[in-house]
């Protein structure tokens, strides 16, 4: 305790010798005596108040008179302030905490001092309230907190080592100190720095911490959290501000942002005697609400600011021609001076104030009831105002202007204040005019324009007519070279064996007929290939799809890829799983897929490796563009090899019919282009990705079929010729007497009756006579008004279950229903030979 609280005379106090004290009461003077902080106890029903030797400085001329009066009488002038507070820690509230502002005389001088009040009730052994312990502290300003903070952090040092002897008594004090310390409202802990990964005193660990700590930063727990652990990226900014403390001893007060909380915290660091123990106080409070409200401040007034200039600069410039406030519940109308100017009024006036009817008499008579309505509707509704008008001005022509204000409403509702300025738009006005009649003229001008691009696009669509005619005719030149010139070939050969056959007949040499026929046959089928090849290059060929798997079929065909390509060729196949059906004409694609593979080796003449890859692949709508299909899901089929590659200009032509970069005599220039049919007929599409001296890699595309893939089908065994039963007829409807003659001298052969019409009149008349006929052969393209297909249709109708083979040179897709045949038709594509005609008839005749 200190001296001269020992030399107080308690007994002179109404509470009495204080070994008559109650307990509590003996407690509580006790912890009081031996607190470091201004602390008093106020006891019983008249509120005695006892204090220790740091209160006394507050005191003043109190003291000693103080002592033992009553709470109230000492302090009248904050009573209303305390009385709230006494009467709840009478009620036993608990603790609480209070600003109060007292005058006092200090040092020869009065001053404005901010302390901070807490108490805790003090309670008799049967729970009942008797007084309260309390305590202050000074919060007057930052500094000086940063100054208290340190003399009580060495204070409070002292205390913590008379701790560690002290007894039970003690021990309560302590407590009592620490609940004094959880009712600072501002953040307090101590840090302890220790040696880390980052280098010496590079951490801390906070050891003590008060609840102010959680209210002021938000984050709960504190004590026994490092630095690193809560913040890592804020980490050596702090330790670098508190690690300077600890080294200088000097205490630092500073304000920065704590970004892991996104708050703003003003504080002070003091470091805790001796510096062996590496501790530092920090005593801090959240300043985030006063920095945004500062900022927002300094915004509003930049703002101002600015406003104030852009007047002033409009004033300067003459934009702004003058400004006036309505003051409504008088209606005062006060102008400045450029205003008066400007509406040839006295400037004196315009300042003691005018009424409505004298500023709007110069306006002019046809905009009065116009700015009347708009000037009512501003009052009635408050806000914004706007109105353009024309004003008779000093030197008494009228010109255009726009007030621009704002009317201020009252809580009510009731309209006060109606400020605004008056810009001066006249020459905006005339360039609206003259924008106006500018538009009028442009819009004249634009209907001329309009037709001398008609008429210039007209021109340009017949230029471009003449240009595509142009290509059409050198692409048909082209064609047509090509095919005179290997028809030319094929002629020869077949009219020169056929003149040979008869001039060897006649001189009986009939040993030397086989090699001129085997020549004419041969003549015969490369020209039959030759047109095949053609009609799928204009997708005029006869196609028999069927649901295949291409996996499947280019595993099938490895084995025969590889022979053509020879052994110094490696080839690869990668296929996807789980690839999607295709609805394609099988043959035709393992011919198209055979060509690829033979044009990749040609491109390969040191050897290299082809890649037979397929996949599933989603065309979206920014591919199809691309590749000029629909969108939708598709099956790629993709030869690519290692050789030389082609160029653009050799990629665009690559399609063309007899464009071929091979020397003479090495091909046809027909492979890709029947490809590119092929794939078009099957509604799918080619392209060709090629890079010179990279490789070259083509890829079909065909769409997937919704459903799965069939086994293979093979063509009847033409090997065997099975002749006809007794009774079976054929009917033949060509309009071609020569294929008319063939095929009745096969059927003939053959044992079959035949019956001949060369159009479709007198096919269908003899399909619906009485005659037996078990088997349809006809031509698609008929003269007679029906084409094969419908002829065949109307044949179902009164003989169901007819078989039907069409023969044709070339098959429109729309005649047999997209390449989809009823059950018991079937195709046969001219020219044919004479045995797989046989065996075709006698197949659908056996179903």
């Amino acid at each position: 305790m200190h001296t001269a609280v020992h030399s107080y005379d308690w007994s002179a106090t109404p509470l009495g010798p204080t070994d008559r004290w109650p307990p509590p009461l003996q407690v509580s003077a006790a912890t009081m005596l031996s607190a470091t902080i201004p602390c008093f106890l106020v006891w019983g029903p008249h509120q005695t108040l006892l204090y220790n030797d740091a209160y006394i400085e507050l005191l003043a001329a109190r003291h000693p008179d103080a002592l033992g009066r009553s709470f109230r009488d000492v302090w009248p002038e904050i009573w209303p302030d305390l009385e709230p507070l006494v009467t709840r820690a009478y009620a036993g509230e608990g603790l609480s905490q209070q600003n109060l502002q007292l005058r006092m005389q200090r040092k020869g001088y009065e001053e404005e001092t901010w302390f901070t009040y807490f108490y805790t009730p003090v309670r008799l052994d049967d729970g009942a309230v008797a007084g309260f312990l309390g305590g202050c502290l000074e919060n007057t300003e930052a500094m000086r907190a940063s100054k208290a903070l340190e003399e009580a952090n060495a204070k409070l040092q002292q205390a913590l080592r008379d701790q560690n002897a002290a007894n039970d008594a003690v021990g309560r004090s302590e407590a009592r100190y620490r609940a004094l310390f959880e009712a600072l409202d501002d953040g307090f802990c101590i840090i302890e720095f220790f040696d880390g990964p980052h280098g010496p005193l590079s951490d801390y660990v906070h050891i003590v911490a008060n609840a102010g700590y959680e209210k002021q930063t938000g984050i709960p727990d504190i004590v026994g959290r490092t630095l690193r652990d809560l913040v890592p990226d804020e980490a050596d900014g702090w330790a670098e501000l508190y690690r300077s403390v600890l080294l200088t001893g000097q205490p630092i007060h500073f304000e920065r942002e704590f970004i892991a909380v996104n708050r703003i915290i003003e504080v002070s660091a003091t470091r805790i005697e001796p510096p062996e123990l590496r501790q530092v106080s920090v005593l801090f409070r959240d300043i985030t609400a006063r920095k945004q409200a500062e900022a927002a401040l300094r915004q509003s007034e930049t703002i101002a600011r600015e406003n104030v200039q852009r007047v002033q600069l409009a004033l300067a410039a003459g934009a702004i021609i003058g400004t006036w406030l309505w003051d409504l519940p008088s209606d005062r109308f006060t102008v400045d001076e450029a205003f008066a100017r400007s509406f040839g009024l006295d400037p004196a006036k315009g300042r003691d104030g005018l009424s409505l009817a004298q500023v709007v008499e110069t306006v002019h008579p046809d905009d009065q009831a116009g700015l009347a309505a708009a000037i009512n509707e501003a009052i009635r509704r408050g806000g914004p105002y706007a109105h353009q008008y024309r004003v008779r001005r000093a030197d008494g022509k009228y010109y255009w202007l726009e007030a621009n204000g704002r009317v201020d409403l009252g809580p009510d509702g009731t309209p006060l204040s109606f400020p605004g300025v008056l810009i001066d738009v006249n020459d905006r006005r005339a360039l609206v005019e003259e924008r106006d009649r500018a538009i009028a003229e442009l819009r004249a001008l634009n209907e001329t324009l309009e037709q001398r691009v008609a008429e210039s696009r007209a021109e340009l669509m017949r230029s471009e007519e003449q240009l595509r005619q142009s290509q059409k005719m050198e692409a048909v030149g082209q064609l047509t070279g090509g095919l005179a010139h290997d028809f030319n070939n094929l002629l020869a050969g077949i009219s020169g064996s056929l003149e040979l056959m008869a001039t060897r007949i006649s001189q009986g040499r009939i040993k030397d007929v086989d090699k001129y026929l085997v020549a004419a046959q041969g003549a015969v089928k490369r020209a039959a290939s030759l047109t095949h090849r053609l009609l799928a290059f204009a997708r005029r060929q006869t196609l028999t799809p069927t649901a295949a798997n291409v996996n499947k079929l280019v595993s099938g065909m490895l084995d025969l890829v590889q022979r053509t390509v020879g052994p110094g060729i490696e080839v690869q196949h990668v296929g996807a799983t789980g690839l999607w059906a295709v609805l394609v004409d099988v043959p035709q694609l393992e011919s198209a897929l055979l060509n690829l593979c033979i044009n990749a080796r040609d491109a390969m003449p040191d050897g290299g490796k082809i890649t037979i890859e397929t996949g599933n692949r989603w065309i979206d709508r920014a591919q199809s563009k691309i590749y000029d299909i629909p969108t939708g899901q598709y099956v790629s089929l993709c030869v690519s090899d290692t050789g030389t590659g082609m160029t653009r200009d050799v990629i665009a032509k690559a399609f063309d019919p007899f464009f071929t970069t091979k020397p003479i005599g090495k091909g046809t220039g027909l492979g890709l282009s029947m490809i590119y049919g092929f794939a078009q007929q099957s509604g799918g599409q080619v392209r060709i990705y090629s890079e010179v001296g990279q490789g070259t890699m083509v890829c079909i595309y065909l769409p997937r079929h919704r459903g799965e893939a069939e086994d293979d089908e093979r063509s009847p065994d033409s090997s065997v010729i099975s002749f006809a039963e007794a009774g079976e007829t054929v009917l033949i409807v060509d309009d071609e007497p020569t294929v008319r003659m063939l095929v009745a001298d096969v059927l003939g052969d053959l044992g079959y009756t035949a019956l001949e019409a060369a159009d479709s009149v007198a096919g269908l008349k003899l399909l619906q006579s009485d005659a037996r006929i078990d088997l349809l052969v006809t031509d698609v393209g008929l003269p007679g008004g029906m084409n094969g297909r419908q002829l065949a249709d109307a044949a179902r109708e009164t003989r169901p279950g007819l078989n039907v083979l069409f023969i044709t040179g070339f098959a429109e897709n729309a005649l047999l229903n997209n390449g989809q045949l009823e059950p018991g038709m079937a195709v046969l594509t001219k020219p044919f030979a004479v045995d797989t005609l046989a065996a075709r008839i006698r197949e659908l005749i056996s179903k």
